[in-house]
């Protein structure tokens, strides 16, 4: 397993709580190849954004982004969870 798909149980979990976990895989799925481009926007944005973010979480994203793999095993993972 990941070391990141610990990672991944919390963001599921607050997508769901939010009720957007659908629209987030049907928005990773639409964006295709241009996930790479906002793994790069993450890792240039990480000073702004880690303030407010746990540690690793930042990482984890923008390697999930950028490896079409690990997308799409994130965007299975959300519709797995969205059946439970």
């Amino acid at each position: 397993m990941d070391a990141n798909h610990h990672i991944w149980r919390i963001w599921a979990d607050r997508l769901h709580m939010w009720g957007v976990d659908d629209l987030t895989a049907t928005l990773l799925e639409a964006l295709g190849p241009l996930t790479t481009l906002g793994a790069q926007f993450v890792y240039l944005g990480q000073p702004l954004l880690s303030w407010g973010t746990p540690d690793g979480h930042l990482d984890a994203l923008a390697h999930m982004l950028e490896n079409s793999a690990e997308t799409r095993e994130f965007v299975d993972y959300l519709r797995e969870k969205n059946k439970l």
